[in-house]
């Protein structure tokens, strides 16, 4: 079933497509048709203009205008009351808000007006820039009003409105104005409106950072944070973290191990470009291994699980404008995989972010795009968030297993550091608690020296939980601290991604994943590691070659002749054998020959003015070259 199926099955549900007996001749343009004597309004027009409508005021509520919300039907007083409660707009003391049914004409003197129920109108001083009716057939001069001073109109229109009236209102709604309807109709608005305040809040907090930034530091409001930060560790700052050997496996039945891979669905964050590796379009499309993409793999892993089990896992790929294209290319080859295109605008996020690689983005736009009651109608239960770079992830079924036998709402998957995992082997066989400090998001030079664990960037979610934080408001997304820095920040935030979102859940684990499940790709020196004999795939899970007997991977230094993908492409014949390999420098105009292998420690500078060659089938241990008679 698809988004759209299902978001007109909701409007269905509201009776919105009902009619009246009568079509106006301008209005059946909307009529599907005429059934039992009542007119059938067209959902797919009703829903397109509903779009138009909230696109409308988003764009007004971005600048900070003035609205004018009418109602005075007693049946949507609730309604009414509640969304202009939580869009922060309802005030009887001030004269930010109309809510009876006022003469826009007589807005210089409301006070001597007096309606037919005897309350006085209170108008602002100025016109509103916008007028909402929820009741347009008991309000058309309001509407008439509004043309008169040409303040454009959104108003839920029925099948027999009348031509003078409709045509003065710029964004007609055709449907029936049921309970259910106006209900929806301003649940939509006030997620509109909650959207733009909160991006209207951040832009008003970086300009105010901008401007006043030495001053803050003599604020009350800077002790408090000062103050805050003394705090001891609350309960929400650590999490406790199960040892991966611990989980239980999922049934070896296949119909059990169908019912509980039903429950999950797979997001891809595909925003991240490789531009740090010289690369013109998404990371995801950079052959990794055997000729497979970064999204191959991810594809290939999920379409295992659904063969081998007979379920449908989707996977939903998150792109940006500018990942888009290439991404479609990649999945062409795949016309049989349940794969769904998520498109997020590319205003929040600068050519250096990986976006959306922030946990917080995808709550976004799960909430404004609808998907997250689309996955809950098809009885998905667990979200796998999968973070742009790590090639390594795994789709593990025992995790879900896990989480959903001792019920948990978050879990997020982590891996030791290199020096923490030599000195502490307790930590795979017991359970330990972290706080949040002691996770890095990022994985580079500091982590172990830093930090214990290293987030993977790969989170798991009850559904459910999101919906019960996004029903009570409770996600304030504004609040969450995580680091923004681009390519050139090369700082650890004390607070991962995830660290970021747990404080909102109240059953929230770690697990110690093993360290083959993490493996960035950040250079192209990683991309050696991943080209060379060192990996294959097996399904879409890299496998790591077991003639290797050192655990650790070795370390690779390019130089700057190789920082591009297209560069080192180049500069090997073929990848080298590296499976005993402890480390590798290469500096300068060095050139592979086919079919190399390198053993131990192997430096190679080449000198200015000089070009290196490696020549085929050379075998180079412990070697350090600066000069062709070094080979």
């Amino acid at each position: 079933m698809t988004i759209h199926s299902v978001v007109i099955q909701k409007l269905l549900s509201t009776n919105a497509h009902l009619g009246r007996r009568v079509v106006a001749d301008h209005l059946k343009p909307y009529a599907y048709g005429v059934r039992n004597g009542m007119a059938v309004l067209d959902s797919d027009k009703t829903l397109i203009s509903l779009r138009t409508a909230c696109a409308f005021i988003g764009a007004l509520a971005r600048n900070n205008a003035r609205f004018m919300f009418v109602n005075t039907n007693p049946l949507f007083d609730e309604i009414f009351d509640q969304m202009t409660k939580k869009i922060h707009l309802y005030n009887p003391n001030q004269n930010t808000l109309w809510r009876t049914g006022g003469f826009l004409t007589n807005s210089r003197s409301p006070k001597k007006f007096r309606s037919r129920n005897k309350k006085l109108c209170f108008a602002p001083p100025q016109p509103p820039d916008c007028v909402v009716i929820l009741d347009t057939e008991r309000k058309s001069s309001v509407v008439l009003e509004a043309d008169r001073l040409q303040i454009p109109v959104v108003a839920i229109v029925d099948s027999s409105m009348p031509l003078d009236i409709y045509k003065r209102i710029a964004y007609p709604v055709p449907a029936n104005d049921s309970v259910q309807f106006v209900y929806l109709f301003c649940n939509l608005i006030t997620k509109t409106f909650l959207a733009e305040q909160k991006r209207f809040a951040k832009h008003d907090s970086s300009i105010d950072a901008a401007d006043g930034s030495s001053k803050i530091e003599n604020s009350e409001e800077a002790k408090r944070v000062e103050e805050s930060e003394n705090v001891g560790v609350s309960p929400k700052d650590e999490v406790v973290v199960v040892p991966y050997e611990s989980l239980a496996s999922i049934s070896q039945d296949r119909a059990e191990a169908k019912e509980l891979l039903e429950k999950l669905v797979v997001l891809k964050f595909n925003g991240a470009l490789g531009k740090e590796m010289g690369f013109n379009g998404p990371k995801s499309a950079i052959e990794v291994c055997k000729g497979s993409t970064v999204l191959d793999l991810i594809v290939k892993q999920i379409e295992s699980l659904n063969s081998k089990y007979g379920c449908n896992v989707p996977l939903l790929l998150m792109n940006t404008a500018k990942t888009n294209d290439d991404t479609v290319k990649v999945v062409e080859k795949y016309p049989n995989s349940n794969i769904v295109m998520l498109n997020t605008s590319d205003g929040q996020a600068s050519e250096n972010e990986m976006y959306p690689s922030d946990h917080d983005m995808l709550f976004l736009s799960l909430m404004n795009g609808g998907t997250l009651d689309v996955l809950l109608s098809q009885g998905k239960e667990y979200i796998l968030v999968v973070g742009s770079d790590n090639v390594a992830a795994v789709v593990d079924p025992n995790i879900l297993n896990h989480l959903i036998q001792n019920k948990l709402e978050y879990c997020m998957e982590v891996t030791p550091t290199t020096l923490f995992d030599t000195n502490n082997s307790i930590l795979n066989s017991n359970q330990q608690k972290f706080q949040l400090a002691e996770i890095a998001r990022n994985s580079n030079e500091h982590s172990a020296d830093k930090f214990k664990l290293i987030d993977t960037r790969s989170l798991w979610v009850n559904l459910r939980a999101i919906k019960r934080l996004v029903d009570t408001d409770a996600l304030k997304i504004e609040n969450y601290t995580v680091s923004k820095g681009g390519k050139n920040d090369k700082s650890l935030s004390p607070k991962t991604a995830a660290g970021s979102a747990i404080q909102f859940f109240d059953h929230a684990i770690g697990i110690n994943v093993p360290q083959s499940h993490y493996l960035p790709m950040n250079a192209t020196s990683d991309l050696l590691l991943l080209q060379s004999d060192l990996y294959t795939s097996n399904n879409g899970v890299l496998v790591r070659n077991s003639a290797r007997t050192n655990s650790l991977n070795p370390s690779i230094i390019l130089g700057p002749e190789f920082g591009k993908v297209s560069d080192l492409l180049s500069r090997f014949k073929s990848f080298p054998s590296i499976v005993e390999l402890d480390s590798l420098n290469v500096t300068g105009d060095v050139w592979f020959g086919a079919d190399v292998t390198l053993k131990g420690r192997v430096n190679i500078v080449a000198k200015p003015g000089m070009k290196l060659e490696i020549p085929d089938r050379a075998v180079l241990h412990n070697k350090d070259i600066s000069d062709p008679i070094d080979i």
